[in-house]
């Protein structure tokens, strides 16, 4: 299957300069913390409007992954091309066909943003299928609530690096490559926009951001992997793992 990795950045006209809001909100977080209603408003703008490029008709289901970089710009993995005028909204797309020459034991950095979760099980019914949970905050569960504001942050860091480690690293033997350095240089939970209800309702999910170094065990299965992405909520901007030459 052929894979193309582009690089969109949002036009500078009158008419994305007036829809900035909508298409481009402010990643400002309104709630300090690590709870981000800004960024999950951010997010789901972004998803719709990535969607200008590859919805070429009513019934298309997504076939690509994403990642915002910040600034308009964002990098795109698809298995088509992205359509070129991005109905007004983009520059002209930058756009080159992906498939790395990879060898076992070739060393490569990389950045990714996912959506970490694992199943947690009932003791009491081992058999039944486990609900999917955050790793970070499956993590925290079990620590003593009543911390200061400074605990709290320093135990969260320490449970997003340690549960972001062991997410990867339980993924990566069945996915064609080996951890060999990782630091996870955020976590934040985002809140899904478009609820109605309280906010003990809404539905929300964590993001971590990792990067560091692998190692390629089977090139074949790696790019497999690659393609599909990594963890969940990919509609919204998470799974895609970026890599280059170490």
């Amino acid at each position: 299957m052929s894979l193309y990795l582009s690089r969109l950045t949002i036009a500078r006209t009158p008419t994305t300069a007036a829809l900035r809001a909508l298409i481009d909100p402010s990643p400002a977080s309104e709630d300090s913390g690590f709870r981000d209603p800004a960024r999950g408003r951010m997010m789901d703008a972004h998803h719709r409007l990535l969607w200008a490029v590859f919805a070429d008709s009513p019934d298309r289901t997504r076939d690509f992954l994403w990642r915002a970089e910040g600034q308009g710009r964002f990098y795109v993995l698809s298995a088509r091309p992205p359509v070129a005028d991005g109905a007004g909204l983009f520059e002209p797309p930058e756009i080159k066909t992906f498939d790395p020459d990879l060898r076992p034991d070739d060393r490569l950095a990389f950045v990714l943003r996912a959506n970490a979760t694992r199943a947690r099980i009932d003791p009491a019914a081992p058999e039944k299928r486990g609900r999917r949970v955050d790793v970070v905050m499956d993590l925290l569960y079990g620590l003593p609530s009543g911390r200061v504001s400074d605990e709290r942050r320093l135990a969260r860091d320490a449970a997003a690096d340690m549960a972001g480690r062991r997410w990867l690293e339980d993924r990566a033997g069945t996915a064609g490559f080996a951890v060999e350095q990782l630091a996870v240089t955020s976590y934040t939970v985002v809140p899904l926009p478009r609820h109605v209800g309280g906010r003990r309702q809404q539905p929300q999910f964590g993001v971590l951001d990792m990067m560091g170094e692998i190692r390629v065990v089977d090139p074949e299965v790696f790019m497999a992997r690659i393609a599909e992405g990594f963890g969940r909520a990919r509609a919204f901007g998470c799974g895609l793992m970026l890599i280059r030459r170490a």
